[in-house]
């Protein structure tokens, strides 16, 4: 009987058992993986320099499950824990834009090394290539079926996590094996994911492929404006990317799953609202009246964005500012302020960072991460009804939830 196994060595499945055996070396711990090689999808964070967390964390930077519960995990593991645990590991962190953390080598393969060493030298058993077929509860813990045969453990942690990359090895499995013990689950869908527009949108965004510059993004759902986020837009050949469309397309992803009318709105002129832009525009045309209205936009935007609204509008961007009528000015106005984009979908799991839903969070002991239906039971990381915004959150979320199950594990007797 192995006192635990782990299942998914992926950040969280890694984390947890590495803060196990730390704390509990006579414990013995297996770690499951059913791919070959463990970490596929750290490797790939990042732009393979993986994003290990972020110098500012706060459960306001998650949607999903109660934020409150999210606050208790976090609280377990700081991002100062991160940074100490890191460089404990020999990995030493530098901070880039935004708060991102990533090692001083920028390599994905230098984390990913220096926590399985870690496991290694915590007499952690790491299994690869022990694809898990089933789990089921036994009369002293666990019946776990896998690719090598059965095995029994008094304690199981299932760290497997979403539907994300799936060429990582993510295919939702324990989320079944979840369901399949009593856990309520919440629909999933893509989260941090491209977003493709409608190939006939009278807005040219085909035009502004590799094209990015800052932007106001709001997601409208039910007739009411539910996030607002400023950051990075890309535009591609098939719609939208960079970091403000990822962050936003979960909302609007999971409000049209739930059902209800989702809508994307663009602001080109960063923190400005109709009024304020047009007040603008008015002064512009008043101090500068020979100046053109392409001119102005080129001053916030580059040349191709500012082209591709004014066609949108339409507008004749080459008219000087005092041959401007109110009416384009406010047509143009509502498009810099306001233009709807048309998301016919996401370019789904295979390129989604993460995957919002999951196993619910009210059923999981913020304490320890154990089950609130089935004893000795600790679900951590993505699979989980927990996904964060771009920047390294998600990983942060995966150390802390790692560190709090193994507090619940050492706990067990």
């Amino acid at each position: 009987m192995i006192d635990l196994v782990i299942v998914g060595a992926g950040a969280a499945g890694l984390a947890t058992a590495i803060f196990t055996r730390r704390a509990d070396p006579r414990r013995r711990v297996v770690l499951l993986e059913g791919a070959k090689k463990p970490g596929a999808k750290i490797l790939v964070s990042g732009g393979a320099r993986c994003n290990v967390t972020n110098a500012r964390v706060t459960e306001a930077d998650f949607w999903g499950g109660r934020r409150a519960i999210v606050r208790r995990v976090l609280r377990s593991f700081s991002v100062t824990d991160t940074i100490a645990f890191f460089q404990d590991l020999g990995v030493s962190l530098h901070e880039e834009a935004d708060g991102k953390l990533f090692p001083d080598s920028n390599r994905a393969r230098d984390v990913l090394d220096a926590l399985l060493r870690a496991v290694h030298d915590a007499g952690v058993e790491l299994r690869c290539g022990h694809r898990v077929l089933g789990v089921r509860q036994a009369d002293e813990g666990f019946a776990i079926e896998t690719s090598h045969g059965p095995i029994q453990a008094r304690a199981l942690v299932l760290a497997t996590g979403g539907l994300s990359l799936p060429k990582s090895g993510s295919d939702g499995a324990g989320v079944q094996f979840a369901a399949a013990l009593g856990h309520t689950i919440v629909p999933m869908t893509p989260g941090l994911v491209p977003l493709r527009l409608d190939p006939d949108s009278r807005f040219p965004f085909a035009t502004l492929s590799g094209v990015a510059h800052d932007a106001d993004v709001s997601v409208t759902a039910g007739g009411r404006v539910v996030e607002r986020l400023r950051g990075a837009l890309l535009w591609t050949h098939f719609g939208i990317s960079g970091p403000v469309a990822l962050n936003a397309s979960r909302v609007l992803l999971r409000a049209r799953l739930d059902g209800q009318e989702a809508s994307l709105a663009i602001g080109f002129v960063p923190g400005y609202d109709f009024q304020r832009l047009e007040e603008t525009f008015v002064r512009a045309a008043r101090d500068r009246p020979t100046s053109t209205v392409q001119a102005l936009l080129t001053a916030w935007l580059p040349a191709s964005v500012a082209a591709a609204i004014a066609a949108y509008a339409p507008i004749d961007a080459a008219i000087p500012l005092a041959q401007w009528t109110r009416e384009d000015r406010r047509r143009l106005v509502h498009a810099l302020t306001a233009l709807e984009l048309a998301v016919v979908d996401s370019r789904g799991y295979n390129y989604a960072e993460v995957t919002a839903g999951g196993v619910a969070l009210d059923e999981i002991d913020p304490a320890t991460m154990e089950s609130r239906n089935v004893r000795n039971l600790f679900l951590v990381g993505e699979m989980l009804d927990v996904d964060g915004r771009l920047g390294g959150f998600n990983f942060q979320w995966a150390w802390a939830s790692g560190k709090t199950a193994a507090r619940g594990v050492t706990r067990l007797r």
